[in-house]
């Protein structure tokens, strides 16, 4: 009975003292989340409920990221043979055709790879930093720079600044299981639809799970090689091998340039998805690890202050009874 009543009385003097002098600070949230923190006498379960309510957030949120670890590693390995089958597509290419991104050319078109979702550290920052420092390396007076666009968070980040050079944009690349006939398709739209002398594919090619490299793999149109081969470079030199038909050096030079372009394509994508799922699951290991950790402090702190609870109201029910045996 005692207790009873010291427990009306205190819910009493803080609701009279609540609204008699109301604080002018109450509306905002922040200090309505530092009151719940540090409840007046009278209200102390409130501290204790929202302990338990963050506890459920972070165990909640800790399920999803260990649930996402699993996932990409489940899709990790499926597209890791991908990938390590495609590195020999486009090597004969660059043995025959070269890969010199010093070349020196009026028109480059950048393509930056990324990817549609995010979680996954810093691959999109590190494609479109990349992006953006090629294009002031390759730019200068009559030169002129495009871009082409893959992955919704590559588009997000470089819309900001070059909308006016963004040629083509695709997304949802990787919503079907890839292949080469997808993504020679695609090379195929972006070949009609951009003029160039040189294409850059900017993407990170997959080293391990907490591993990738920032990769350029470069282009050139048949006029360049053709000319470079006339100057006396290496490049496109075709008179090592046995021509059989009536093709001329230009035609071919043209089908062997659309070839590569879909080739470096097909493993540059690959090896970006590659470290879209590793980076991921580094990515959600360490959420993981780190829900654990803020978990740990709201269960110290959730026991600290139910024993405090108990503890005040051990002494009130003692200074209580002493009262009523006075």
């Amino acid at each position: 009975m005692a207790m009873a009543a010291l427990r009306r009385e205190g819910r009493r003097f803080v609701l009279s003292s609540v609204s008699t002098n109301p604080s002018p600070t109450v509306s905002s949230r922040s200090a309505i989340f530092s009151q719940e923190l540090n409840p007046p006498l009278g209200a102390r379960s409130i501290s204790t409920q929202i302990v338990r309510n963050r506890m459920k957030s972070i165990k909640n949120i800790q399920k999803i990221t260990k649930a996402m670890k699993m996932v990409a590693a489940s899709k990790l390995r499926a597209v890791q043979v991908k990938t390590e089958n495609s590195r020999g597509l486009w090597q004969p290419f660059a043995a025959l055709l070269g890969d010199a991104p010093s070349v020196d050319v009026k028109k480059n078109v950048i393509v930056a790879i990324t990817s549609d979702k995010g979680l996954c550290g810093g691959i999109n920052s590190t494609s479109v930093k990349i992006s953006k420092a090629l294009d002031k390396l390759v730019s200068g007076p009559e030169k002129e720079t495009r871009y082409v666009v893959l992955g919704e968070k590559g588009k997000v980040q470089l819309i900001r600044d070059k909308r006016d050079h963004i040629e083509i944009t695709i997304g949802e690349l990787q919503k079907n299981p890839l292949n080469y006939t997808q993504v020679s398709v695609l090379a195929d739209d972006i070949l009609k639809n951009v003029e160039y002398d040189a294409l850059r594919v900017v993407f990170n090619k997959f080293q391990s799970v907490v591993s990738f490299i920032p990769t350029v793999s470069t282009i050139l149109s048949p006029e360049v090689v053709e000319k470079e081969s006339e100057s006396g470079g290496k490049l496109g030199d075709l008179d090592a091998y046995e021509i059989e038909g009536g093709e001329t050096k230009a035609e071919i030079l043209q089908n062997l340039a659309e070839f590569q372009f879909s080739c470096v394509m097909y493993n540059a994508v690959l090896e970006n998805a590659c470290s879209e799922l590793g980076a991921r699951m580094s990515a959600m290991d360490s959420s993981s690890r780190n829900a654990g950790e803020v978990l740990d402090r709201l269960t110290l702190t959730y026991n600290r202050t139910r024993q405090a609870s108990i503890t005040t109201e051990l002494i009130e029910i003692i200074s209580g009874a002493s009262a009523l045996e006075g």
